[in-house]
């Protein structure tokens, strides 16, 4: 926006003179002292300030040193001289990974990668607001607070337990001395066959990514209403009293009140999970997956993980994981975009 005279100096009619704004006395003095009053308030509140040095440290040693590595997708590998002082390759990785020798294997990944984070959005997404719902109708608090404790332990187990009895309650073998419970019952129901059950489901691709999902909203859902539930409870009872008055009901109040009161919250957390669509873990994937289920279950993270680590390619590894980010900060900016133009809530 222009500036004019008028921001800076006032026109005295009496002595027929142009003296200066005090207000912008006040701002000159304040930009003046910019970093004075941010070093009062550091000082102030230097506690506060002492807390964020671990996350800091976090973010430096695992999150941007590491970029230094990403010089390894243009470089040839070598293991005497370091990153920045090998030789120069292109883009060869990332031809290989897209037209190259690897694209078969590389285009799988990434696809199996969007399907079990896509199944995860669509059913997994809406299972904390769910869950979050259902604690805020329940008047007892020892009931509420028991179901919301059973419904977050999962969360905090490790994922080789998570997965050790994911892996109990549907193979059929040596872990489990015969078919694993959750077998006997979807062969007892007719949902699988005999055969199925028989050579474990975690050897049928066709089983896995129904098995990821559900394990995943079992680990999550719980802890993950806990954002949700903070929201509903921050509702004024007011609200609630006035959807009374006019006579509507739980339903009602749900749909009129409740909902639209936690709709910034579900946005935001709505474009984070968008930003996470390509970020999945491999530790989950490598401890259920196997040869029989590569052509469902690889993902690009197990696959950098495999070609990297397992066979020596950490130049391919890394072209394979940083064209993986690309895409995930690219799904981040078109969700913040589509947010903040379809209503007033955005990440940024």
């Amino acid at each position: 926006m222009a500036t004019k005279a008028a921001d800076f100096l006032i026109y005295d009619a009496a002595a027929n003179v142009y003296r200066e704004n005090p207000e912008q006395i006040v701002r000159d003095d304040v930009e003046k002292h910019a970093w004075k009053h941010v070093m009062l308030t550091i000082l102030k509140d230097w506690r506060l300030y002492v807390m964020l040095v671990p996350m800091l440290l976090v973010f430096l040693f695992w999150r941007y040193l590491p970029m230094y590595e990403l010089l390894g997708c243009f470089k040839v590998p070598d293991e005497v001289k370091p990153v920045a002082e090998q030789y120069f390759s292109g883009f060869s990785y990332f031809k290989s990974l897209l037209v190259g020798a690897e694209a078969v294997d590389f285009w799988r990944a990434l696809r199996n990668t969007f399907l079990l984070s896509f199944y995860g959005l669509c059913f997994g997404f809406p299972m904390p607001i769910i869950l979050a719902l259902f604690f805020n109708e329940i008047r007892s608090n020892i009931v509420r607070s028991t179901c919301q404790v059973l419904t977050y332990l999962p969360k905090f187990m490790s994922t080789v337990v998570m997965t050790s009895l994911v892996t109990m309650l549907v193979k059929q073998g040596a872990l489990t001395s015969g078919y694993g419970i959750v077998s006997q019952a979807l062969e007892a129901l007719g949902i699988i066959s005999h055969e199925a059950a028989y050579n474990g489901l975690l050897n049928n691709p066709d089983f896995f990514r129904v098995i990821y999902q559900v394990s995943g909203v079992w680990e999550g859902a719980g802890y993950d209403s806990i954002v949700y539930f903070a929201a509903i409870i921050a509702i004024s009872p007011t609200s609630y009293e006035a959807a009374q008055i006019d006579g509507a009901g739980k339903m009602s109040q749900m749909r009129y009140v409740v909902l639209p009161g936690i709709l910034s919250t579900v946005v935001i957390m709505l474009i984070t999970r968008i930003g996470a669509l390509l970020n999945i873990g491999y530790e989950k994937v490598l401890l259920l997956y196997n040869t029989n289920t590569y052509v469902t279950a690889d993902v690009v993270s197990t696959f950098a993980q495999r070609k990297g680590i397992v066979g020596g390619q950490k130049g391919l590894a890394s072209a394979a994981e940083m064209m993986n980010n690309v895409i995930s900060m690219l799904l981040v900016i078109s969700a913040n975009t589509i947010a903040r133009k379809a209503s007033d809530t955005s990440l940024y």
